[in-house]
């Protein structure tokens, strides 16, 4: 069989001027770097700094910090790689792969590397440049090396992302030898499955001895799940196809909190909202608010944490007044406000302030003197009185 490859000039000239293209964000990116690390040097600590940046650019605070920090060390240590990506022949992507594997090294040795990676850069994946600068910070600090290693074994954790159209991803940072041994069990476990049940995939399997393993807490027995869900009563009976808020991950659609809450062992707590505005007014059925209530209140209210782009559910955050005590702030649900330990002690960095607006709502003034408003979404769209239709007499 012959093949006969016809060249496409044009095709060509629009990859050529998608690369041209690519290389002038690369440049741009290297001038953002540099303003980027001379405002950290003159914006207040890291955490202000970073906050600061999270919000001007509307990010998360991971995005923000990742962003400061790879640009304060590629013009403070690492200029061979600045060079490279001001030049166009590394994003700042595969710049990161650098610093971030030289954050924990000393200058000299961060040195050392950076000469190592100058010509090994441009043209390289992301992945082979993170090969070769680990490759190189053994080379260069091999007692460093593995203390650190042994440092990043004891913070092992585990993370969670919401993904889009209901799913999520859980990870877990664990040493490498464990995490391979859990997924070659899992793996077996999927195989056995999958040889008597062809409905599912192997990966489906695979996913699936991950949670019911994950769920049953006690080593065996049926998996429960301890979420906090928040839906409309309307929709929850089916006369209404609003979606549903699942703490920390956001709208879920109706057909979906419906399965939820047909699991028998599902709890439920009342909350009462303003029609006209869809913010609540009420959660469970005590009348007097004692502090406990009104955490509740405030927590189901705000479900989770109100620094805009945080998305920590409630139930992990702290309850605390946006006006101090101190100075004279009320204790109720317009001046209190639920906000995750990091955001709750920015209000201790200088040049940071808030107001509140009511129900929770604030609005945050920065050092850079910028303002944001941060109010909690209601739990349904407002709702017009219905019109009296009672037949005159």
């Amino acid at each position: 069989m012959t093949t006969t490859l016809v060249f496409n000039p044009k095709a060509a000239r629009l990859l050529d001027s998608a690369y041209d293209e690519e290389v002038s964000l690369r440049r741009t990116q290297g001038r953002q770097v540099r303003f980027i690390a001379e405002f950290a040097a003159a914006g207040g600590s890291r955490r202000s700094v970073t906050e600061e940046v999270a919000l001007c650019f509307s990010v998360s605070r991971n995005q923000a910090s990742l962003l400061v920090e790879t640009s304060c060390s590629l013009v403070a240590r690492l200029p061979n790689t600045l060079a490279a990506l001001e030049k166009g022949d590394i994003d700042l992507y595969k710049a990161s792969k650098v610093s971030q594997l030289t954050r924990e090294v000393s200058d000299e040795i961060a040195s050392q590397v950076d000469a190592f990676m100058a010509n090994r850069l441009a043209g390289r994946d992301p992945g082979a440049i993170r090969k070769s600068v680990n490759g190189a910070v053994q080379k260069f600090d091999r007692a460093g090396y593995k203390e650190r290693a042994e440092k990043k074994r004891a913070r092992r954790h585990v993370s969670l992302d919401h993904e889009d159209e209901t799913m999520s991803t859980l990870s877990g940072l664990l040493p490498s030898e464990v995490a391979s041994s859990i997924y070659a069990s899992m793996s077996r476990a999927a195989q056995a499955r999958r040889a008597r049940d062809k409905s599912r995939t192997l990966d489906q399997h695979r996913a699936d001895v991950f949670a019911e393993r994950l769920l049953a807490e006690d080593g065996h027995g049926k998996p429960r799940a301890h979420i906090h869900v928040y839906v409309d009563f309307l929709t929850l009976a089916g006369a209404r196809e609003d979606p549903a808020t699942l703490a920390g991950y956001g709208p879920i659609p109706d057909w979906l909190v419906r399965e939820i809450a047909s699991d028998p062992g599902s709890t439920w707590s009342r909350l009462i909202t303003d029609p006209a505005t869809g913010q609540l007014l009420e959660a469970g059925a005590d009348k007097y608010r004692s502090p406990a209530s009104l955490a509740r209140l405030i927590k189901a209210r705000d479900r989770e944490c109100t620094h805009p782009g945080c998305h920590r559910p409630a139930e992990f955050s702290e309850i605390d007044h946006i006006i101090p005590r101190a100075r004279n702030g009320r204790t109720d649900h317009h001046n209190c406000r639920g906000a995750c330990k990091i955001h709750n002690l920015l209000k201790e960095e200088p040049g940071w302030s808030a107001t509140p607006t009511g129900d929770g709502g604030m609005t945050i003034t920065t050092p850079s003197g910028r303002t944001y408003d941060a109010t909690p979404e209601p739990l349904h769209d407002p709702r017009p009185e219905p019109e009296d239709d009672t037949p005159p007499f």
